[in-house]
């Protein structure tokens, strides 16, 4: 699972704007400003019958400051990436 759920800079990270990205999913922001230092993002490819399905996930951030529940916070009622 991504960490950046729990991470106080989601909602102004740029690289978790990337994942948003990946993922297709509406971003929590159109402009973010917070660059992460060294992120590690693992990226998972499972190919399927018609397709390749890629999942990307930030494991790793030297920027990480904890924040639990952050992203339920900013999208009460959604279901957590995961």
């Amino acid at each position: 699972m991504c960490i950046c759920i729990n991470c106080h800079y989601v909602d102004r990270c740029i690289t978790y704007h990337a994942v948003e990205h990946q993922h297709q999913q509406p971003h929590l922001t159109e402009n973010p400003t917070f660059e992460p230092q060294e992120p590690s993002i693992n990226v998972n490819i499972r190919p399927q019958e018609d397709y390749i399905e890629m999942e990307w996930d930030v494991v790793g951030c030297e920027s990480f400051l904890e924040e639990t529940g952050k992203w339920m916070k900013l999208r009460p009622g959604e279901p957590v990436p995961t």
